[in-house]
């Protein structure tokens, strides 16, 4: 390994997450793309060794060629506390090592970095250990934003309110949701996907419920018949926008409304 040196010390390059979109390599932003083209060193995330990863292939629909040093690191699907703590910390060693060479990286994130991903905890991990490497994050589309945009579903508008959470957290929690936010989406929804139907089918809410699973990329699926569901093997990459027309609002506090009207009022005084 051949290390930059500078005044005595390590130069480390930049450690980059450049966000892909969820699936339409058209979703990537102009500074992604640049990123990629940039001569930075690509990782890319996968599940298990020598298999495919779903971030890599955004970019390969896009036209990009992958470079020859492009690696891939692992991260495996697994709730596995011992073998998870390995695993990140092999992709944190092994990103410092290769940033220690002094060339920015730039890991390849399906959707956006920030959200649900695993550039955030790979990045903390990084810096935890090297506190002195430059870390950008690069936004992109998230899988939400995209469902929402290809059913024509409007998330939120004027005061009502989105929660965005794993199905994972289970229906009873699910439940209480509904009643407290005006559209839910269900992220991973795979594992529970029978047992949301069923919730939404008792609460009367199949008819302003979506399914959407892939979207973006091939073999996109949308599902607004979500009672058609149950028994189905669906997609990891899913999930369900949930929406509740009857839910009942609580009185609104529009404290900044009622500040900008005292300081027209006192304006208005000293005039």
């Amino acid at each position: 390994m051949n290390l930059i040196k500078q005044d005595g010390k390590i130069k480390y390059g930049r450690l980059i997450g450049a966000s892909l979109g969820p699936g339409d390599p058209e979703l990537i932003t102009r500074r992604a793309w640049a990123v990629l083209q940039s001569g930075a060193r690509w990782l890319y995330p996968v599940k298990k060794a020598e298999e495919s990863s779903y971030a890599l292939a955004i970019a390969e629909r896009g036209g990009l060629a992958v470079p020859a040093d492009a690696e891939a690191l692992v991260f495996p699907m697994t709730r596995d506390p011992e073998i998870l703590d390995k695993a990140w910390a092999r992709a944190a060693v092994r990103t410092i090592e290769l940033l220690a060479e002094g060339r920015d990286l730039v890991f390849l994130v399906e959707g956006d970095a920030s959200t649900f991903a695993t550039f955030g905890h790979l990045a903390r991990v990084v810096r935890q250990l090297v506190p002195e490497v430059e870390v950008e994050t690069i936004p992109g589309v998230s899988s939400f934003a995209a469902a929402a945009a290809a059913t024509g579903t409007i998330l939120a508008e004027e005061d009502e309110t989105l929660a965005v959470i794993p199905a994972a957290y289970g229906v009873e929690f699910i439940d209480h949701l509904i009643d407290e936010f005006d559209t839910l989406v269900l992220l991973k929804v795979k594992p529970m996907i029978d047992e949301t139907v069923e919730l939404l089918e008792r609460r009367g809410l199949v008819a302003t419920s979506c399914f959407v699973e892939k979207v973006g990329a091939p073999g996109e699926r949308i599902v607004c018949d979500v009672a058609s569901l149950k028994g189905e093997k669906v997609n990891y990459l899913s999930l369900m926008i949930v929406q509740n027309p009857q839910r009942a609002r609580g009185e609104l506090r529009r404290g900044c409304r009622k500040r900008v009207e005292r300081k027209q009022v006192a304006a208005a005084e000293t005039a």
